[in-house]
């Protein structure tokens, strides 16, 4: 006997049927998965791709973390550049009187 018609007639475990084969049976498309009234009261979350609410508010708090770190970081690379420190680093409020570079009248050759 062929191994795939030993499979097939799984040693009459079930009804053979036709020429050892089972028939497919039609899915129902009306079927609901059982909740007992005795068990706990769920409900199926909201979700989107599989992440739900609470997974965007975590990945969104990383995203703001990790781009509030690179703007610190961006701020403190290009500080030697003249026109971030007019524009940005000269109105920080504590920072801010580091970042003025005032000529005295006696080093100005003018």
């Amino acid at each position: 006997m062929q191994r795939t018609l030993i499979r097939r007639a799984q040693y009459g475990l079930q009804s053979d049927g036709a020429r050892g084969l089972q028939p497919w049976r039609k899915r129902v498309t009306d079927y609901q998965s059982f909740k007992s009234q005795y068990g706990p009261d769920y409900k199926i979350g909201y979700h989107m791709a599989g992440v739900d609410r609470s997974s965007i508010v975590w990945y969104g708090y990383l995203a703001a973390g990790m781009g509030g770190a690179a703007g610190i970081f961006a701020l403190f690379f290009f500080d030697g550049v003249p026109r971030v420190q007019q524009d940005i680093l000269q109105k920080v409020p504590f920072i801010g009187d580091f970042y003025k570079h005032e000529v005295p009248p006696e080093d100005n050759p003018f």
